[in-house]
Formats: structure tokens, C-alpha cells, sequence
């Protein structure tokens, strides 16, 4: 723990650790010209974390400071690769963007222009801490390079609870070719989902970055970046009546496929469709039905176990699209499954070739609600109620370059 006496040493080191002398084009991590000697319009710069520290803290950003003029340029290397930053509104102040890596050496190199009209230069080299426990981030989805539907959310999970879920949050970057807005929740300390307010535009290409590597996640915890990329692909949506025994599947707007369906019989709750917006999560050919996972084991009087086909799932609770022959005669006039969504071989088929992961998927006409953690049931929530869970309280507009934050609503 650093005391108010350590600090104070360390924000004077910042502001006048490194002063270049008044010649020109003056390089080093140090000088022992002060201010007067250099003139009273000469810059002085500082950079920290202090040139030659061997344990700089990974969470704290680099800054490079200017008194008495303006940062021009400045180059951060780490292992050879560019850091980003960015510099402030007054060109005073350059900051980097993301924390940095563990145990790792980093070359600052920044030029300022003085008021006397003379530019300075200084190199500074410092190496981070090395981290005594990492911990990785598992992306449920999507798949790296994965086409998925328009619904397509970004889902998280850590492997232990997070303690700091702002500083994690901030370390989270969406890039998109197109604009959008966006916000993460946090339905726990370990799952985050960012979801779009609208539906992606189709054919966007996305990109996900966690820059994670210098965030300390838990006590003595560091976590590890990860990326992927994946494109939303035509805009796909489905809509599934339950008092109309009938579904119909739109792309890009235009009906291309409306198909007789039965649905849960909806005597018993656990049996009834849920009602809502729903997303497609996977596809199986074969699936094996099994009542066990709903609560009925072998035993049971309703008990179960079968084989279905061209299936798509759209809930956690056993719900999916899939081919019935054995109710082909009860498609289109009654209810007689067992929560699942039955169609005919050949449509079940079409459906199953069709449908990408994250294709909205509304049920109307149950009195079974579907619960937002039910799957990927996140479109339940309204978007002001979304945007609560957000660690910073913050929607975000979404672009080629990253996001910022949205104006209030």
C-alpha cells in the first residue's frame, strides 16, 4: 500500500523528473538543467511511470506530461508492438489507452514544442510487474470468425468473481464497421453480456477486443486479453404463433417461409413454449430429447427419451425448432408437444439449413414468459433496464474506431 508521503514523491517525479537542457534536440531519461538554466519558456516533460523502474504497477496508464508547451508525438514499444494513447484536449498530457502488460519493458519516446518555439525530445524506459496469478476470459459467444444473426450478443464468463467490475468494463472494446449503440450488463460477478439497443445491421463486420492483460480482476489477479472477430450476415427473424399454429421466417425483411407448427400443449408449465424474444443458440442433427434435463427422470410418469432431428435450439429449458413426423397431422391446428416447436421433416430442415446463430426468434400467444438468463433471452429486458447493468452506468456508440459513451436518454 502506498502511503500520502510516497505518493507526494512520486507526483513531484512526475512533474519534474525529466527536464531536457536548452539545446536543441536534447535526448536522455534524465537532465540535470532545471528550469532557470534552460529559460523560463523551455518545456519540460515527464513521463511515468519513472524511467528505470523495474516494477511499475500494469494497471497504471503511462503518461507523458508537458509544462510550458505542447506534446507533438509521442512512440511507447512493448515486445516491438505500438501502444496505444491518446492526448488531451490542451495537448498538455498523453495518456495510453489500455493498462499495460506484466513483466514487461516498455521505451517511451516524446517530443514537446517549448514556448520559446524549440522542440525536445526524451526516451524513458521503465519494466512492469510481473503478474503472480492470471486468469482468462471464456467467450461463450460468438465463435471467432462465425456469421451469426442480427440478435448476436457478446457473452463472457470468468472463471472467478470479479472485483472490480469497472475497471474490467473499461478494458472491454466493440469496434463496427457500422454504428450502433450498445451497453454491457453484468447479471453476476462473473457474467457480462453487451447487447446491442437495435438489432446490428446486417453484413457488419465486428470486432472484440478484452484488453485485459493489466486490469486486476481479483486480489492478486491479473486477467489475460482476448479477441475475435465475426460479421453479421443477412437479417434473419422468425415469428412463431401459438394461437396460430403457423411460423413465418423473414430475411432482410421479406417473408420467405411460412410453415405449420405445434407447439407445447401447455397443460403443464414446464410443457408450455415460453413466450417472448428469443435467439437461436445452436443447431444438432441429432439431438437427443431427454425430460430428465427438465426435472422428469426416469420414473417419472411423463418420462422421456428420444431422437430428434435438423434441431435448433432457442432456450436452455429444451426448447428447440426441430422435425416431428410422428405430428405432422396436429401441425397447424393444435398443441401437442412437449414445449418444443414441431414441424415437418422437410421445413424443420429448411429451417435448420437456414438459421444462423443469433437470429431473433419471437414466440406470441403463451402464458409462460421467457426469463432474460433462459438462454440468450436478453431482449426481454427493455433497454433503459439493460443499461442499469452496466458496471459505469453507460451505453456506448459503437464504431470503426471503438466506443464512446452515449448521451443520457
Amino acid at each position: 500500500m502506498t502511503g500520502p508521503e510516497e505518493r507526494g514523491r512520486r507526483t513531484t517525479a512526475l512533474l519534474v523528473g525529466i527536464t531536457v537542457a536548452a539545446g536543441s534536440g536534447t535526448a536522455g531519461c534524465s537532465s540535470d538543467a532545471g528550469p532557470a538554466m534552460a529559460g523560463a519558456d523551455a518545456v519540460a516533460l515527464a513521463v511515468s511511470p519513472a524511467a528505470g523502474q523495474a516494477a511499475a504497477r500494469p494497471e497504471v496508464p503511462i503518461a507523458v506530461q508537458a509544462r510550458r508547451g505542447t506534446v507533438e508525438n509521442v512512440t511507447v514499444l512493448a515486445k516491438g508492438t505500438k501502444v496505444e494513447g491518446a492526448l488531451s484536449a490542451d495537448r498538455s498530457e498523453w495518456r495510453s489507452r489500455w493498462t499495460l502488460q506484466p513483466g514487461t519493458e516498455y521505451t517511451v519516446v516524446a517530443t514537446a514544442l517549448g514556448r520559446d518555439g524549440r522542440t525536445r525530445t526524451v526516451t524513458s524506459r521503465f519494466t512492469t510487474a510481473k503478474a503472480r496469478r492470471t486468469t482468462e476470459v471464456a467467450v461463450e459467444a460468438p465463435y471467432d470468425k462465425e456469421t451469426v444473426g442480427v440478435g448476436m450478443p457478446i457473452i463472457l464468463q470468468f472463471p472467478r468473481k470479479i472485483t472490480d467490475r469497472a475497471a474490467v468494463e473499461r478494458a472491454l472494446e466493440v469496434r463496427s464497421s457500422k454504428p450502433v449503440e450498445g451497453a454491457w450488463h453484468w447479471f453476476d460477478d462473473q457474467n457480462v453480456v453487451f447487447r446491442t439497443k437495435e438489432h446490428w445491421p446486417s453484413h457488419t463486420d465486428v470486432t472484440f477486443n478484452a484488453h485485459l492483460s493489466g486490469v486486476a480482476v481479483a486480489k492478486d489477479t491479473y486477467g489475460r486479453n482476448a479477441s475475435l472477430r465475426f460479421r453479421i450476415g443477412d437479417a434473419h427473424s422468425t415469428k412463431a404463433s401459438e394461437d396460430g399454429h403457423h411460423m413465418v421466417v423473414r430475411k432482410n425483411g421479406k417473408v420467405v417461409k411460412k410453415m405449420p407448427i405445434s407447439m407445447g400443449r401447455g397443460d403443464v408449465r414446464k410443457y408450455t413454449t415460453t413466450n417472448g424474444n428469443h435467439l437461436t443458440m445452436d443447431k444438432g442433427s441429432p439431438v437427443i430429447m431427454d425430460s430428465s434435463t427438465v426435472g422428469c427422470g426416469p420414473g417419472c410418469a411423463g418420462y422421456y427419451r428420444l431422437t430428434v432431428y435438423s434441431a435448433v435450439r432457442i432456450s436452455n429449458s429444451g426448447e428447440y425448432v426441430h422435425a416431428a413426423p410422428w405430428s405432422v397431422g396436429s401441425q397447424g391446428n393444435s398443441n401437442v408437444s412437449h414445449g418444443c416447436i414441431n414441424a415437418s421433416p422437410s421445413n424443420a430442415r429448411w429451417f435448420y439449413d437456414f438459421s444462423y446463430r443469433g437470429d431473433p426468434f419471437k414466440v406470441t400467444g403463451t402464458d409462460r414468459e421467457l426469463e432474460p438468463l433462459n438462454g440468450w433471452g436478453y431482449w426481454q429486458m427493455s433497454w433503459q433496464e439493460w443499461v442499469k447493468g452496466s458496471a459505469l452506468k453507460q451505453a456506448l456508440r459503437v464504431g470503426p474506431e471503438g466506443g464512446i459513451p452515449a448521451p443520457a436518454a
